[in-house]
């Protein structure tokens, strides 16, 4: 009974394991999609403000000083955008250079909250058979098991039978 429930926790674990390169793929799909719109923004924006013989910093001020409120917001929003664009940017190129490994603390620690969740909202389960998925699966298996086994083993100590014993002579 232990090694079957030993198993059936081992498997458990082993397919729970598995789906984090599965998600790690997903949230790194939307945030390179997010950051190549970004890309795109700051780019058109470098280009408007170079055709108009500005520098960004120069543009940026100009908003500043328009005196417009609506005006001075949107150079916040830009502002906002191109930290935006080179944190994602950032983030980006550490989880894609990261080994597989690694990336297990990687994602985790520089996780958008508003991509991870959106990538979270349409996360599909599937069975990875990378490399790396197929390691995770292994290693939650193994270590399933393992778990499983030790707390079914405590749990039915009360109810070992005991062996009698032998009477010296």
């Amino acid at each position: 009974m232990r090694r079957t429930l030993g198993i059936i926790g081992g498997l458990a674990l082993g397919a729970a394991l598995s789906q984090f390169p599965e998600y790690a793929q997903q949230y790194t799909q939307r945030l390179s999609g997010a950051v190549d719109e970004l890309r795109i923004i700051t780019t058109e924006f470098d280009i408007a403000a170079s055709a108009a013989g500005l520098s960004r910093e120069a543009a940026i001020a100009r908003y500043t000083a328009a005196g417009d409120s609506f005006i001075e917001g949107r150079g916040q929003s830009m502002t906002r955008t191109f930290s935006r664009y080179a944190e994602l940017s950032a983030m980006l190129n550490r989880i894609r250079s990261a080994d597989p490994v690694a990336r297990v603390t990687l994602l985790p620690q520089y996780m958008d909250s508003e991509i991870g969740g959106r990538a979270l909202d349409d996360f599909q389960p599937a069975l990875s058979m990378s490399p790396e998925g197929l390691a995770y699966g292994g290693a939650g298996l193994v270590f399933g098991y393992l778990v499983t086994s030790a707390i079914v083993r405590f749990l039915l100590l009360p109810f070992r039978r005991r062996r009698p014993r032998e009477q010296r002579a």
